[in-house]
């Protein structure tokens, strides 16, 4: 996979890119990570990327020019536009707007952005962006909640992290990425180590009894009830066995308290 940043502040990108998972995909040739800035792109002595507000208004709008010129430049086109630049990649690629007003960036989406071959993640800053870019350039609008930030460096952070970490290869133990939370649609069960006693606390029998048919069934148990006490509006979507739902409906019944639950 190729990944492109555009953004103002490159060098926000120096550590996440070499440090960790994303670094070691990277030197394993895995992904591809590049941080361009787009003020490269600026068409005027200035190098300015943003100006007024037409009609008026508080804060300034980025300009429409780089972003585009920054974009074919990636896609090895030209002036022609980003569309007919595109004709030449194999596979389109996603050119990802960070943006408040997007959709909300979920496991789901991670999953798919993880089958493309390459994305182009759009880091804005200032008031906003000049309409015509989220109208003809950009494929995808994601946000990573109703929240506003400086920029949009950190929220592409977090969306690369979560994608890259599902590629094939990258994770030492390919089962990790299944069982997050979120990836079977319901939160991860919890975990234990070493020692199997602490301060008087002790690690369920069941994870020590060496029975992996009732380890399975210990784990997906308490992933129900976790999604049901913390998030019980995943429980809507996920799929779910009639046993379980039936679990679920007795569950309910029992006691709103979460400290009915055991």
């Amino acid at each position: 996979m190729r990944i492109d940043v555009l953004t103002l502040f490159p060098e926000m990108f120096d550590g996440v890119f070499g440090a960790s998972i994303l670094g070691k995909a990277r030197d394993k040739g895995i992904v591809s990570l590049q941080a361009v800035n787009f003020r490269n792109y600026a068409n005027n002595k200035h190098n300015t990327v943003d100006d007024y507000p037409y009609g008026g208004g508080g804060g300034m709008v980025l300009k429409a020019e780089p972003v585009f010129s920054a974009v074919e430049d990636l896609l090895g086109g030209s002036s022609g536009g980003a569309v007919e630049s595109q004709a030449a990649e194999s596979k389109p690629p996603r050119i990802i707007l960070m943006c408040p007003q997007g959709e909300p960036f979920s496991q789901r989406k991670a999953e798919e952005l993880a089958r493309e071959e390459r994305l182009i993640f759009i880091c804005g800053h200032y008031e906003g962006y000049d309409e015509r870019i989220r109208e003809h350039l950009v494929t995808d609008e994601l946000s990573i909640g109703d929240y506003v930030l400086t920029g949009g460096e950190l929220p592409a952070m977090v969306m690369i992290d979560s994608v890259v970490r599902l590629l094939p290869g990258v994770l030492g133990n390919e089962s990790s990425a299944v069982t997050d939370s979120y990836s079977t649609g319901l939160l991860e069960y919890p975990h234990y180590t070493r020692p199997a006693s602490f301060r008087g606390w002790d690690v369920p029998e069941v994870l020590i009894s060496g029975h992996h048919r009732n380890i399975d069934a210990w784990r997906r148990e308490q992933s129900l009830q976790r999604t049901l006490q913390r998030r019980p509006d995943l429980l809507e979507t996920a799929e779910l066995t009639e046993k379980e739902r039936k679990w679920l409906r007795e569950r309910k019944s029992q006691a709103a308290d979460p400290e009915s639950f055991s």
